[in-house]
């Protein structure tokens, strides 16, 4: 609602208090000419007078007071962390209602904050979770004599180890996200070997996830991922780390969606501007509900397909997708739903040279 200049307003508090003195006078100055015309007592007349002008007041001041209790009550549970609460009254035209939407912003804003420090807290967790697992399938193995601890394990263990390290440090940037500060590394890079590696990584991730006996993570291990690039020689120009996040979150919520011994297709396409890429990941799950399709990407939405994981996967936390929007967006590319005869299909499109959007 557009609100008025800081003038005098029709219907501000400095109008109503100065509506209420003239009613009083009125209301004074009729009761005399009655008493004087009906000879009535004069202090009759007085007494009347000063009931009818507290009844108004009363109802006044009634009017004014009452939304302040309110949002002090407002004010005293945000205090204590309730960012749930809102002020009545915010279309009220006078200052009050002004102070009512000011308050109710607050509390938007506050409530923001602290739903983006939670979902800062998950998605470290989520994206940590993967390396993490990797790593230790690496040493179990080499502990339990399954593997021995030559240069090549010890090279797969230290890659791990510098990924983990690497997330660390870029997760946190997740804070900074609202704020535009984070910055992209990007590069040229060859395809082939990127997403191969990517594809590499999953299957660890996921034979450590079958040996584990712990619980909440599927353990998917019967799906085939097959990877599709065309030309062999592609090249392409993003940062290496945020499109891991990508792939990585695709594959996996690909893998937890598929039908037992199913196939997950990651496919990447030169795209229409220099150094851009076309990526798709499809699997052979029930795909998704197309009225469902505009929240896929957004956080903790799991989605509201019956009985939609394969065997073992416990769903996800919900996040996967929103991470990948996130990176997405960040490289000024396209990330959705795309329509599929079988499955689902995700298509991401990434502009290579070109500026990532502010």
């Amino acid at each position: 609602m557009t609100r008025l200049g800081s003038g005098l307003r029709p219907f501000s508090i400095k109008a109503k208090l100065g509506t209420l003195v003239v009613v009083s006078v009125f209301i004074t100055t009729g009761l005399l000419m009655v008493a004087v015309r009906t000879r009535t007592e004069l202090r009759f007349i007085t007494v009347f007078s000063v009931i009818a002008t507290l009844l108004i007041t009363q109802f006044v001041a009634h009017g004014l007071t009452a939304p302040l209790d309110e949002m002090t009550r407002v004010a005293r549970s945000i205090s204590h962390g309730d960012y749930t609460r809102r002020v009545r009254g915010a279309d009220r035209r006078d200052e009050l209602g002004d102070l009512a939407q000011t308050i109710n912003l607050m509390a938007d804003d506050l409530e923001a904050v602290d739903l983006h420090r939670k979902e800062l807290v998950a998605n470290v967790s989520h994206e940590l979770r993967t390396p993490i697992a990797a790593l230790r399938a690496v040493l179990e193995n080499v502990v339990d004599g399954v593997s021995a601890a030559d240069p090549e394990t010890m090279r797969t263990a230290l890659k791990q180890t510098e990924r983990l390290g690497r997330l660390v440090e870029t997760l946190l940037d997740l804070s900074r996200l609202d704020n535009g500060v984070v910055t992209l590394k990007a590069r040229r890079f060859e395809v082939w070997p990127y997403l191969s590696g990517v594809l590499k990584e999953a299957n660890l991730a996921a034979s450590h996830r079958r040996l584990s006996s712990g619980s909440g993570n599927h353990t998917r291990t019967d799906v085939h991922l097959h990877l599709d690039v065309s030309p062999p020689e592609l090249t392409a120009h993003a940062d290496a780390e945020r499109l891991h996040q990508v792939v990585a979150n695709l594959i996996d919520n690909a893998v937890k969606h598929s039908p037992p011994h199913g196939r997950v297709t990651v496919r990447a396409r030169r795209g229409a501007l220099p150094e851009s890429l076309d990526l798709e990941v499809l699997d052979e799950g029930p795909g998704i509900p197309e009225s469902e399709r505009h929240r896929v990407f957004e956080r903790f939405n799991r989605g509201k397909v019956a009985s939609p994981h394969g065997p073992g996967s416990d769903g996800g936390t919900g996040l996967g997708l929103a991470i990948a929007r996130w990176a997405v967006d960040l490289h000024g590319g396209r990330i959705g739903v795309a329509e599929s005869a079988r499955g689902c299909r995700i298509q991401v499109t990434l502009p290579g040279i070109h500026q990532p959007r502010s």
